[in-house]
Parts: structure tokens; C-alpha cells; sequence
């Protein structure tokens, strides 16, 4: 990329989230830990304990640092923390999903109230497992889900504001040979479609990038192929029969071979309506009710389709609810096709699946192939490993990257199997993220001042942390129209075997560290099935930082909405 103009160049990585009022980004339960030992000693001491009380607190400390240290396989706590959850799913039986049906749910019931004890507890069992959404689309449900119409996700997870999510499939920015130009006005048309949504009067806060990474599909080409040729003639010699033969396995090689070793995109933006006072206040102009949503949806979404196309972002069209779910049926089972949508259910989302402490396995069956048994021809059952990591900020090397910096890790040959990326972007207005980010500067240059003075070290990652809080700070000046962002990526890649599935992971983690610069991948084990989700079009996997206390205090005076206003 020795063209990329240098004022696209952007600097990314380092950056570990907003300081805490101490200064620093040391995680909240190290804070806690360290607090509540110091705390406690403290108060022994004066209770009159003495030593034993010391001592206690000084123990309590040390192990908090070692447990919490930050280590390029996690801290010790976390991983105590995985393997712990794992033990707790596994003993609860919440490592299996099993889709609802009436008739299995009821039969449960009626084994559970007059069965024998044995029954019962087979019956409770069961009846943890089969759940109306698989873990990584929990709490989700449909505003709207009519054919032909877009769908509307609403989504209640546990613990969560509840949103909407609407899912739109883009052919990409830039397709073929492009110039170094065109790569500008790309990035300048996607910078702004974001900016304009960021404001503290929009409604849309969380943008999801999704690309879905998988072999090319050669039935369109067959069926053109059936359909244009002759049809063969009695009248043909055996030597003209014996060419019709040749041509059409010559066609059939070249099908083969130009889609042996290759993998095509499927690009999607997902886009999501935090259900606050302000969207509840707007969509009462609309009138009472569900359908009052409906048309302010309606509205929201022809907009966001208008600025998708101003983004360049080609041919954009909105999914519907069936759409939506044939394509996360795709993403569980990949030997569904991604637009097959006949006899997709929008309220079925989910395949039968099982967790291990670094997997998430779908059993599933193939309906592209047939096998002959003696019960007839039936679809062969098939069976999909899937791994999610994340990508954190903390975890990039701080180096300039251009907007295709990710282009290894979507079109990138050494990468043959099947994946899911997805980057998660929280839309910050511009006051709030440039108080985050002078209160950064601030505190990173006092503490790098106060080691000046004393005579100690400066580490690398007090000067890290200041340059990109500079960054940000520089370029959420006045007349940048420029907006915050909190993100996070995901990458879930898919393997037909256990052992293809460690093969995948290495390929993966050492094209990243190679071509990206990503120093440490977070892989989501013991709850790889909820993490599946956050590479579906749902919108999930990113909790955005709470805002700061003067920013709730501007939000409360600026109120909710104008009542007597006609908009």
C-alpha cells in the first residue's frame, strides 16, 4: 500500500480504555482486591489486631498483583475464571442447546410432575438444555418479521439494555482493480456515515461490521450451464455425442478447479436502536403502540439505507427476518446455503448444538447431498467446530495502519477455512469522547512528569497510553467533525473436525501477529457458543464505557424531548 495517501494513515493499537480517576487502565477487580485488602488491614490495625491483621493485608495484596498481572495468555484469575465457568455449565447441563419444540417441552413437563425420581431428574436435565434461542442470540425476538418487508430484531438480553437491530447486505467499497483515490473517497464516505449517526440526536448508537468468508458456491454457474445447452439430438453421430460429452466435463473441470482453493465475501452492516426514553419519546409521534415503532423504524431504516449507498458501500439492501436467520443457520451449519430461505422460520434461529471448554460444535445435516439408505435417500449428517476470538485494542502494535490493514485476515490465501469477522463500533458523541480523552492527556503526562522528577523509568506503557490519548485528543479538534468510538473485533472461524480446528487456530494466530499486528488473540473459551453470537448479524459482543459523571449531568438538563414540538 505505498500509495495510500499519508493523510489516511491511522494509528491504531496501545490504546487500553478511558483511565480510571488514579490514573491508569489496572482492571476494576485488581482495584476492588487491592482496596478492600488495604482497606482491611487498616481497619484491624486499629481494631487493635496488630501483626496477624498486617499481615493478612500484605499477603491479601501480593497475591492480588500475581493473580492479576497481565500475561500474554490472560491473568491467573481469568483463566481460574474460565475453567471455573466451564465446570459450573457443564454441572448444570447449559453446555448443551437443544431448539423448543411444544411437543418435547411438554412431555418434559409431564415427566418432570408424575415421573419417578430417576425421570424427573432425567426430565430437568432435558429440559435445561432445550431453550427457545441457542446462547449466542439469547433474549431475541422480532418486531417485524413479514416477508418481503425488513426485519427488525429485538433483542432483551439478560443484564443488558434492551435494542433493535436491522441487518443490510452491502457489496463492499471497493470491488476489482481500484485506485489509490477511489480507496480515499471510500474512506471518507464510511468516516462520515458514521459521524452523521453519532451525534447526541440520533438514534442509532452500535454499527457492526460483518464479513462472512467462505468457498464460492458454483451452483448458480451449473444451472446456467443447464439451461443453455442443446439438448441432444437423435440425430447426432456417436462422435458428436462423444464431443457434447467432453465439453460438458470440461466445463465441470473448469467449475472445479477455478473454485478449488478459493474463498469469496459476503459483506453485511448491522445497525442497532438502543430502546431508550429519547427512541420511545420519538416513536410516540408516530402514534400508540407496536405500530408506532414500526413507522419510525421505517423511517430510520430508509435512511440508513440512503446513507449506506452515499457510503459507497454498492448494492445495499436491507434482510429480511427470514434472510436474517438463513444467514446465522449458514453461520452454525455452513452447509446451508447462505440464501436459502424457503423453509427457514424466523423464529427457529438455532441448531442443536454442544460446548467444550475451546468449542462450540453443531450437529447438523447437508441438504446440498443425498445418500442412499434403505429408508430412501436422506441429507448425511455433518458436524461444524466453531472458535470465536477477539480482538482488543490493547492487544494491536501501535503502528500506522491504512484503511485495508485488515485485508489479510479477509482475502488472505494462507487463510482456507471458513470464518466470520466482525468488528463492533459504539458511536460516541463528540463532547463526551473529547472530555474522555483531554482527562487521558492529563493524567498520562502528570504521571510520565512525576517519574521525570523522582528519577525513575519511564515505561513503555505509560508513553504508549499518552501518545494514543494525543491522538484521539488531536483529532477530536474543533472543525474536525469528528466523532468517538468505542470497538471491538471478532473473528470465529469453522472447521469440520476437531483437529482441522487446532489447525485453524494457528494458522489464525500467526497470520494476525504476521500481517496485522495483532499481539495477542483473546480466544472466548468456556462459553464459545455465546460467542459465536457476536459474529451473527445480531449486533453483540461489545459493552460500551459509561459515560462520564459531567456527561449525565449535560444529558439530564438537555431532558428527554420537546412534548409540544411537532418532530
Amino acid at each position: 500500500m505505498s500509495d495510500t495517501p499519508e493523510s489516511h494513515i491511522r494509528y491504531l493499537g496501545g490504546e487500553s480504555g478511558h483511565r480510571g480517576f488514579f490514573g491508569g487502565t489496572a482492571s476494576k477487580t485488581r482495584m476492588i482486591l487491592l482496596s478492600v485488602f488495604i482497606a482491611g488491614g487498616m481497619v484491624g490495625m486499629v481494631s487493635g489486631l496488630g501483626l496477624p491483621a498486617l499481615i493478612v493485608a500484605v499477603s491479601g495484596v501480593g497475591i492480588t498483583m500475581l493473580t492479576t498481572a497481565r500475561t500474554h495468555r490472560g491473568t491467573v484469575l481469568e483463566r481460574r475464571r474460565k475453567r471455573a465457568r466451564a465446570r459450573a455449565r457443564k454441572r448444570l447441563g447449559t453446555d448443551e442447546f437443544v431448539p423448543y419444540e411444544v411437543g418435547a417441552w411438554d412431555q418434559l413437563q409431564e415427566a418432570i410432575l408424575r415421573g419417578t425420581k430417576t425421570e424427573k431428574q432425567a426430565a430437568e436435565r432435558a429440559a435445561v438444555k432445550m431453550r427457545a434461542n441457542p446462547d449466542g442470540a439469547d433474549g431475541m425476538g422480532w418486531l417485524q418479521y413479514a416477508s418481503n418487508m425488513p426485519g427488525i430484531a429485538w433483542h432483551a438480553p439478560i443484564g443488558e439494555q434492551p435494542y433493535l437491530s436491522v441487518a443490510f447486505s452491502v457489496s463492499g467499497q471497493l470491488r476489482g482493480m481500484e485506485t489509490a483515490a477511489a480507496l480515499t473517497r471510500a474512506a471518507n464516505a464510511w468516516g462520515k456515515f458514521l459521524a452523521r449517526r453519532a451525534a447526541p440526536s440520533s438514534l442509532i448508537r452500535n454499527v457492526q461490521t460483518l464479513t462472512r468468508v467462505l468457498p464460492p458456491d458454483s451452483a448458480r454457474q451449473q444451472q446456467w450451464v443447464k439451461t443453455r445447452l442443446e439438448p441432444v439430438q437423435e440425430s447426432w453421430t456417436a462422435e458428436q455425442r462423444a464431443s457434447f460429452e467432453a465439453q460438458k466435463l470440461s466445463y465441470d473441470e473448469v467449475i472445479r478447479k477455478s473454485s478449488a482453493n478459493a474463498m469469496v465475501q459476503r459483506h453485511y452492516v448491522v445497525v442497532s436502536w438502543p430502546l431508550t426514553q429519547q427512541f420511545t419519546d420519538a416513536a410516540a409521534k408516530f402514534g400508540p403502540g407496536r405500530d408506532a415503532w414500526r413507522a419510525l423504524m421505517a423511517g430510520q431504516i430508509q435512511a440508513t439505507e440512503l446513507g449506506l449507498n452515499e457510503a459507497r458501500m454498492g448494492d445495499v439492501q436491507a434482510l429480511t427476518a427470514k434472510q436474517t436467520t438463513a444467514l446465522m443457520l449458514h453461520q452454525q451449519n455452513p452447509h446451508l446455503p447462505i440464501d436459502l430461505t424457503r423453509n427457514v422460520d424466523p423464529l427457529l434461529s438455532g441448531i442443536a448444538s454442544r460446548d467444550e471448554f475451546s468449542a462450540h460444535i453443531v450437529d447438523g445435516v447437508d441438504p446440498t447431498s443425498l445418500v442412499m439408505t434403505e429408508a430412501g435417500p436422506v441429507s448425511p449428517p455433518v458436524t461444524w467446530w466453531h472458535r470465536t476470538a477477539a480482538i482488543h485494542g490493547e492487544n494491536l502494535a501501535v503502528a500506522g495502519r491504512s484503511p485495508l490493514w485488515c485485508l489479510d485476515l479477509l482475502i488472505g490465501r494462507e487463510l482456507t477455512f471458513v470464518r466470520s469477522v466482525s468488528f463492533h463500533l459504539h458511536l460516541v458523541p463528540a463532547g463526551q469522547a473529547k472530555a474522555k480523552a483531554r482527562a487521558d492527556v492529563v493524567r498520562d503526562l502528570a504521571g510520565v512528569l512525576a517519574d521525570q522528577q523522582k528519577g525513575r523509568l519511564i515505561s513503555d506503557d505509560s508513553t504508549t497510553r499518552m501518545s494514543a490519548a494525543q491522538r484521539r485528543s488531536a483529532d477530536l479538534a474543533a472543525g474536525s467533525h469528528h466523532h468517538g468510538v468505542d470497538w471491538i473485533g471478532f473473528v470465529t472461524i469453522s472447521a469440520p473436525t476437531r483437529a482441522d480446528l487446532g489447525h485453524a487456530s494457528r494458522q489464525l494466530e500467526e497470520a494476525c501477529a504476521t500481517g496485522l499486528g495483532i499481539e495477542h488473540l483473546d480466544w472466548q473459551d468456556s462459553f464459545q457458543s455465546a460467542a459465536s453470537g457476536t459474529t451473527w448479524p445480531l449486533g453483540r459482543g461489545l459493552r460500551p464505557a459509561g459515560a462520564t459523571l459531567a456527561t449525565r449531568a449535560i444529558n439530564r438538563l438537555a431532558g428527554r424531548t420537546d412534548k409540544e414540538a411537532i418532530s
